[in-house]
Protein backbone atom coordinates (compact mmCIF):
# COMPACT_ATOMS: atom_id res chain seq x y z
CA UNK A 1 0.00 0.00 0.00
CA UNK A 2 2.80 2.38 1.00
CA UNK A 3 6.21 1.02 -0.14
CA UNK A 4 6.78 1.90 -3.84
CA UNK A 5 3.32 1.54 -4.94
CA UNK A 6 1.32 4.68 -5.95
CA UNK A 7 -2.03 2.98 -5.83
CA UNK A 8 -3.89 2.61 -2.30
CA UNK A 9 -5.90 -0.04 -1.86
CA UNK A 10 -9.11 1.39 -1.17
CA UNK A 11 -10.42 -1.91 1.00
CA UNK A 12 -6.71 -1.45 3.18
CA UNK A 13 -7.44 2.44 3.36
CA UNK A 14 -10.58 1.94 5.22
CA UNK A 15 -10.12 -0.31 7.61
CA UNK A 16 -7.24 1.89 8.66
CA UNK A 17 -9.95 4.65 9.13
CA UNK A 18 -11.90 2.40 10.75
CA UNK A 19 -9.31 1.65 12.88
CA UNK A 20 -7.69 4.64 13.66
CA UNK A 21 -11.46 5.90 14.25
CA UNK A 22 -11.42 3.61 17.22
CA UNK A 23 -8.50 4.62 18.42
CA UNK A 24 -9.26 7.88 18.75
CA UNK A 25 -12.61 7.38 20.33
CA UNK A 26 -10.54 4.66 23.00
CA UNK A 27 -8.26 8.11 23.31
CA UNK A 28 -10.77 10.55 24.35
CA UNK A 29 -12.53 8.08 26.49
CA UNK A 30 -8.93 7.92 28.34
CA UNK A 31 -8.22 11.47 28.46
CA UNK A 32 -11.27 11.86 30.58
CA UNK A 33 -11.37 8.85 33.00
CA UNK A 34 -7.65 8.01 33.63
CA UNK A 35 -6.72 9.83 36.89
CA UNK A 36 -2.71 11.60 37.45
CA UNK A 37 -1.06 10.88 40.18
CA UNK A 38 1.06 12.85 42.03
CA UNK A 39 5.10 12.23 41.79
CA UNK A 40 5.88 13.99 45.08
CA UNK A 41 3.91 11.54 46.94
CA UNK A 42 5.46 8.34 45.61
CA UNK A 43 5.62 5.48 48.17
CA UNK A 44 8.35 6.03 50.61
CA UNK A 45 11.22 3.35 50.00
CA UNK A 46 12.79 2.17 53.23
CA UNK A 47 16.60 2.35 53.09
CA UNK A 48 16.56 -1.45 53.72
CA UNK A 49 14.44 -2.52 51.22
CA UNK A 50 16.64 -0.33 48.90
CA UNK A 51 19.97 -2.19 50.39
CA UNK A 52 18.03 -5.64 49.40
CA UNK A 53 17.10 -4.71 46.26
CA UNK A 54 20.90 -4.04 45.08
CA UNK A 55 23.08 -6.52 47.11
CA UNK A 56 19.68 -8.91 45.25
CA UNK A 57 21.07 -7.68 42.18
CA UNK A 58 24.72 -7.96 43.16
CA UNK A 59 24.04 -11.59 43.96
CA UNK A 60 22.98 -12.82 40.77
CA UNK A 61 25.54 -10.91 38.51
CA UNK A 62 28.05 -12.45 40.60
CA UNK A 63 26.88 -16.02 39.92
CA UNK A 64 28.30 -17.40 37.54
CA UNK A 65 26.40 -17.71 33.98
CA UNK A 66 25.23 -20.73 32.41
CA UNK A 67 25.52 -20.89 28.61
CA UNK A 68 22.08 -21.49 27.02
CA UNK A 69 20.47 -21.79 30.31
CA UNK A 70 17.48 -19.71 29.10
CA UNK A 71 16.20 -21.29 26.49
CA UNK A 72 16.38 -24.73 27.67
CA UNK A 73 14.69 -23.58 30.77
CA UNK A 74 11.64 -21.92 28.85
CA UNK A 75 11.89 -25.61 26.57
CA UNK A 76 11.89 -27.37 29.63
CA UNK A 77 9.01 -25.66 30.60
CA UNK A 78 6.70 -24.69 28.19
CA UNK A 79 8.15 -27.89 25.35
CA UNK A 80 6.74 -27.89 22.36
CA UNK A 81 5.27 -24.55 22.58
CA UNK A 82 8.58 -23.05 23.06
CA UNK A 83 11.03 -23.11 20.02
CA UNK A 84 14.60 -23.17 21.07
CA UNK A 85 15.51 -22.06 17.24
CA UNK A 86 13.69 -19.22 16.75
CA UNK A 87 15.46 -16.15 15.07
CA UNK A 88 14.85 -12.69 17.02
CA UNK A 89 14.83 -11.01 14.91
CA UNK A 90 13.70 -10.73 10.27
CA UNK A 91 16.53 -12.61 8.36
CA UNK A 92 14.41 -12.80 5.12
CA UNK A 93 11.13 -12.54 3.66
CA UNK A 94 9.29 -15.28 4.69
CA UNK A 95 8.26 -17.92 2.01
CA UNK A 96 4.62 -18.80 1.13
CA UNK A 97 4.81 -22.23 3.29
CA UNK A 98 6.10 -20.33 6.26
CA UNK A 99 4.29 -19.54 9.56
CA UNK A 100 5.00 -15.62 9.34
CA UNK A 101 2.54 -15.90 6.04
CA UNK A 102 -0.48 -17.23 8.00
CA UNK A 103 -1.06 -14.43 10.53
CA UNK A 104 -1.02 -10.82 9.61
CA UNK A 105 1.32 -8.08 12.18
CA UNK A 106 1.97 -8.52 14.94
CA UNK A 107 1.95 -12.17 14.53
CA UNK A 108 3.44 -12.55 10.87
CA UNK A 109 3.79 -11.11 7.46
CA UNK A 110 0.64 -11.81 5.35
CA UNK A 111 0.47 -9.27 2.34
CA UNK A 112 3.25 -7.65 3.31
CA UNK A 113 6.33 -9.77 1.79
CA UNK A 114 6.92 -7.12 -0.59
CA UNK A 115 6.78 -4.32 2.04
CA UNK A 116 9.26 -6.65 4.25
CA UNK A 117 11.58 -7.16 1.33
CA UNK A 118 11.78 -3.54 1.05
CA UNK A 119 12.87 -2.49 4.34
CA UNK A 120 15.50 -5.78 4.37
CA UNK A 121 16.69 -4.02 1.38
CA UNK A 122 17.35 -1.20 3.54
CA UNK A 123 19.47 -2.64 6.54
CA UNK A 124 22.91 -3.83 5.61
CA UNK A 125 22.81 -5.80 9.19
CA UNK A 126 19.81 -7.89 10.66
CA UNK A 127 21.27 -10.33 12.72
CA UNK A 128 22.81 -9.47 16.21
CA UNK A 129 25.42 -7.42 16.28
CA UNK A 130 28.85 -9.82 16.66
CA UNK A 131 30.66 -8.35 19.03
CA UNK A 132 27.73 -8.95 21.18
CA UNK A 133 27.30 -13.11 19.81
CA UNK A 134 31.53 -12.96 20.45
CA UNK A 135 31.10 -13.59 24.92
CA UNK A 136 30.67 -17.35 25.93
CA UNK A 137 27.99 -16.37 28.27
CA UNK A 138 25.85 -13.19 28.02
CA UNK A 139 23.41 -11.90 30.60
CA UNK A 140 20.43 -9.65 29.77
CA UNK A 141 17.96 -7.90 32.20
CA UNK A 142 14.51 -6.38 30.55
CA UNK A 143 14.17 -3.36 32.05
CA UNK A 144 9.98 -2.43 32.72
CA UNK A 145 8.82 0.89 32.67
CA UNK A 146 7.08 0.39 36.13
CA UNK A 147 7.20 2.82 39.08
CA UNK A 148 8.01 0.09 41.48
CA UNK A 149 11.85 1.05 40.26
CA UNK A 150 11.48 4.60 41.28
CA UNK A 151 14.08 4.81 44.55
CA UNK A 152 15.68 1.24 44.23
CA UNK A 153 18.48 2.93 43.03
CA UNK A 154 19.34 -0.07 41.06
CA UNK A 155 20.69 1.86 38.25
CA UNK A 156 24.90 0.54 39.13
CA UNK A 157 23.50 -2.43 38.74
CA UNK A 158 21.86 -2.36 35.51
CA UNK A 159 24.40 -0.81 33.93
CA UNK A 160 26.58 -4.01 34.45
CA UNK A 161 24.18 -6.82 32.24
CA UNK A 162 25.90 -7.55 29.14
CA UNK A 163 22.45 -6.74 27.23
CA UNK A 164 20.17 -4.47 28.70
CA UNK A 165 16.92 -3.86 26.71
CA UNK A 166 14.51 -1.15 27.05
CA UNK A 167 10.89 -0.55 26.22
CA UNK A 168 9.36 2.22 24.38
CA UNK A 169 9.78 6.09 25.23
CA UNK A 170 10.98 4.80 28.59
CA UNK A 171 14.04 7.83 29.23
CA UNK A 172 17.17 7.27 30.96
CA UNK A 173 17.93 11.22 31.40
CA UNK A 174 17.04 12.38 35.08
CA UNK A 175 16.17 8.73 36.18
CA UNK A 176 19.74 7.27 35.63
CA UNK A 177 19.95 6.34 39.35
CA UNK A 178 17.16 4.37 39.25
CA UNK A 179 17.51 2.80 35.64
CA UNK A 180 20.69 3.08 34.80
CA UNK A 181 21.76 4.91 31.59
CA UNK A 182 23.34 1.78 29.36
CA UNK A 183 21.45 0.74 26.05
CA UNK A 184 21.56 -2.36 23.91
CA UNK A 185 17.95 -2.59 22.55
CA UNK A 186 15.48 0.06 22.48
CA UNK A 187 12.00 -2.38 21.46
CA UNK A 188 9.17 -0.38 20.88
CA UNK A 189 6.62 0.52 17.69
CA UNK A 190 6.34 3.21 15.89
CA UNK A 191 3.41 5.42 18.76
CA UNK A 192 5.79 4.17 21.48
CA UNK A 193 9.06 5.43 20.01
CA UNK A 194 11.03 7.90 22.16
CA UNK A 195 10.29 11.50 20.86
CA UNK A 196 13.32 13.41 21.94
CA UNK A 197 16.49 12.45 20.16
CA UNK A 198 18.15 12.47 23.22
CA UNK A 199 17.14 9.09 24.63
CA UNK A 200 19.06 7.56 21.45
CA UNK A 201 23.33 6.57 21.75
CA UNK A 202 24.62 5.86 18.94
CA UNK A 203 25.45 1.81 19.35
CA UNK A 204 21.74 1.27 20.26
CA UNK A 205 19.87 -1.57 18.52
CA UNK A 206 16.16 0.16 17.46
CA UNK A 207 13.92 -3.56 16.97
CA UNK A 208 10.78 -2.75 15.58
CA UNK A 209 6.95 -4.62 15.73
CA UNK A 210 4.87 -3.86 13.28
CA UNK A 211 1.55 -3.70 14.29
CA UNK A 212 -0.31 -2.08 10.89
CA UNK A 213 0.73 -0.87 7.04
CA UNK A 214 1.23 2.16 7.97
CA UNK A 215 3.79 0.99 10.30
CA UNK A 216 5.75 -0.21 7.51
CA UNK A 217 6.11 2.98 5.90
CA UNK A 218 7.08 5.11 9.16
CA UNK A 219 9.83 2.34 9.50
CA UNK A 220 10.80 2.73 6.02
CA UNK A 221 11.13 6.81 6.85
CA UNK A 222 13.10 6.08 9.78
CA UNK A 223 15.61 4.31 8.11
CA UNK A 224 16.86 6.67 5.41
CA UNK A 225 16.36 9.66 7.61
CA UNK A 226 13.20 11.15 5.48
CA UNK A 227 10.45 13.09 6.34
CA UNK A 228 7.10 11.19 7.27
CA UNK A 229 4.27 12.61 5.32
CA UNK A 230 1.81 14.59 7.10
CA UNK A 231 -1.48 12.25 5.60
CA UNK A 232 0.77 9.06 6.83
CA UNK A 233 0.85 10.77 10.17
CA UNK A 234 -2.18 10.57 10.56
CA UNK A 235 -2.90 7.51 10.73
CA UNK A 236 -1.29 6.45 14.17
CA UNK A 237 -3.08 6.85 17.38
CA UNK A 238 -0.53 9.33 18.67
CA UNK A 239 2.29 11.55 17.86
CA UNK A 240 5.26 9.51 16.32
CA UNK A 241 8.57 10.39 16.20
CA UNK A 242 9.83 12.15 13.05
CA UNK A 243 13.57 11.38 13.45
CA UNK A 244 15.50 8.44 14.96
CA UNK A 245 19.16 9.45 14.95
CA UNK A 246 20.91 5.78 14.06
CA UNK A 247 22.53 4.67 11.23
CA UNK A 248 20.81 1.98 9.24
CA UNK A 249 22.96 -0.55 10.56
CA UNK A 250 21.46 0.13 13.87
CA UNK A 251 17.92 -1.10 12.95
CA UNK A 252 16.31 -4.40 13.19
CA UNK A 253 13.06 -5.70 12.59
CA UNK A 254 11.53 -8.11 15.63
CA UNK A 255 10.51 -11.83 14.28
CA UNK A 256 6.74 -11.48 14.30
CA UNK A 257 6.45 -15.58 15.50
CA UNK A 258 8.35 -14.13 18.73
CA UNK A 259 4.80 -12.40 19.71
CA UNK A 260 3.40 -15.17 17.97
CA UNK A 261 5.11 -17.90 20.30
CA UNK A 262 4.71 -15.64 23.35
CA UNK A 263 0.73 -14.94 22.22
CA UNK A 264 -0.59 -18.67 21.07
CA UNK A 265 2.01 -20.97 22.01
CA UNK A 266 3.29 -19.54 25.61
CA UNK A 267 -0.03 -17.37 27.03
CA UNK A 268 -2.37 -19.65 25.08
CA UNK A 269 -4.57 -16.66 23.59
CA UNK A 270 -7.08 -17.53 20.91
CA UNK A 271 -5.92 -16.61 17.50
CA UNK A 272 -7.22 -13.67 15.78
CA UNK A 273 -11.09 -13.77 14.96
CA UNK A 274 -12.64 -10.92 12.80
CA UNK A 275 -14.73 -8.79 14.59
CA UNK A 276 -16.21 -5.31 13.91
CA UNK A 277 -15.66 -3.68 17.83
CA UNK A 278 -13.82 -4.64 21.07
CA UNK A 279 -10.15 -6.57 20.79
CA UNK A 280 -9.84 -9.80 21.65
CA UNK A 281 -6.93 -9.26 24.21
CA UNK A 282 -4.28 -11.46 22.39
CA UNK A 283 -1.75 -8.96 21.96
CA UNK A 284 0.92 -9.41 24.97
CA UNK A 285 2.52 -6.66 25.94
CA UNK A 286 5.89 -5.15 24.79
CA UNK A 287 7.39 -6.17 27.90
CA UNK A 288 6.64 -10.01 27.96
CA UNK A 289 7.12 -9.88 24.42
CA UNK A 290 10.34 -8.58 25.70
CA UNK A 291 11.66 -11.20 27.96
CA UNK A 292 10.73 -14.19 25.58
CA UNK A 293 13.03 -12.56 23.20
CA UNK A 294 15.82 -11.74 25.84
CA UNK A 295 15.37 -15.70 26.28
CA UNK A 296 16.23 -16.08 23.02
CA UNK A 297 18.97 -14.09 22.48
CA UNK A 298 20.40 -14.40 26.37
CA UNK A 299 22.10 -17.05 28.17
CA UNK A 300 20.35 -15.70 31.61
CA UNK A 301 17.56 -13.72 31.94
CA UNK A 302 16.53 -10.70 34.58
CA UNK A 303 13.66 -8.13 34.64
CA UNK A 304 13.10 -5.23 36.53
CA UNK A 305 10.10 -2.75 37.00
CA UNK A 306 7.69 -4.93 36.16
CA UNK A 307 4.37 -5.62 38.14
CA UNK A 308 1.16 -3.87 37.95
CA UNK A 309 -0.40 -3.42 41.31
CA UNK A 310 -4.17 -2.96 40.87
CA UNK A 311 -4.98 -3.18 44.22
CA UNK A 312 -3.40 0.49 44.76
CA UNK A 313 -5.19 2.28 41.63
CA UNK A 314 -3.74 5.38 43.07
CA UNK A 315 0.40 4.26 42.87
CA UNK A 316 2.09 5.16 39.49
CA UNK A 317 2.19 3.36 37.17
CA UNK A 318 5.81 4.35 35.56
CA UNK A 319 8.17 5.92 37.10
CA UNK A 320 8.29 8.79 35.25
CA UNK A 321 5.23 10.29 34.78
CA UNK A 322 2.11 10.66 36.56
CA UNK A 323 0.08 7.99 35.27
CA UNK A 324 -1.76 6.07 37.79
CA UNK A 325 -1.99 2.19 38.53
CA UNK A 326 -5.73 2.41 37.49
CA UNK A 327 -5.23 3.39 34.30
CA UNK A 328 -4.78 -0.52 33.65
CA UNK A 329 -8.31 -0.94 34.43
CA UNK A 330 -9.08 0.97 31.12
CA UNK A 331 -7.08 -0.65 29.08
CA UNK A 332 -8.67 -3.07 26.32
CA UNK A 333 -5.61 -4.55 24.19
CA UNK A 334 -4.05 -6.62 27.04
CA UNK A 335 -4.49 -9.34 29.70
CA UNK A 336 -2.45 -8.42 32.46
CA UNK A 337 -3.84 -10.89 34.41
CA UNK A 338 -2.55 -13.83 32.62
CA UNK A 339 0.93 -12.10 31.66
CA UNK A 340 1.61 -11.99 35.89
CA UNK A 341 0.85 -15.54 35.89
CA UNK A 342 3.09 -16.16 33.21
CA UNK A 343 6.07 -14.18 35.09
CA UNK A 344 5.60 -15.74 38.15
CA UNK A 345 5.79 -19.04 36.67
CA UNK A 346 8.62 -17.65 35.20
CA UNK A 347 10.22 -16.24 38.25
CA UNK A 348 9.54 -19.61 40.53
CA UNK A 349 10.82 -21.96 38.39
CA UNK A 350 13.92 -19.77 38.20
CA UNK A 351 13.83 -19.19 34.62
CA UNK A 352 14.32 -15.69 35.33
CA UNK A 353 15.43 -13.37 38.29
CA UNK A 354 13.10 -10.60 39.26
CA UNK A 355 15.60 -7.70 40.35
CA UNK A 356 13.05 -4.89 41.81
CA UNK A 357 10.62 -7.93 43.11
CA UNK A 358 7.38 -6.00 41.42
CA UNK A 359 6.22 -9.76 40.37
CA UNK A 360 7.54 -11.63 43.12
CA UNK A 361 10.21 -10.89 45.87
CA UNK A 362 13.20 -12.69 46.42
CA UNK A 363 15.25 -10.89 48.56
Amino acid sequence: MFLGQARVDPIDLWCTLVVFGVWLLYNLKLSHTVEECDMKRMDYVDPDHIKRAQRYAQQVLQKECRPRFAKKAMAQLFEHRYSMNLEPFVQKVPRASEAELKYDPPFGFRKFSSKVQSLLDLLPERDFPEHLRAKHCQRCVVIGNGGILHGLELGHALNQFDVVIRLNSAPIEGYSEHVGNKTTIRMTYPEGAPLSEVEYYANDLFVTVLFKSVDFKWLQAMIKNETLPFWVRLFFWKQVAEKIPLQAKHFRILNPLIIKETAFDILQYSEPQLRFWGQDKNIPTIGVVAIVLATHLCDEVSLAGFGYDLSRPRIPLHYFDSQCMGAMNFQAMHNVTTETKFLLKLIKEGVVKDLSGGIHREF
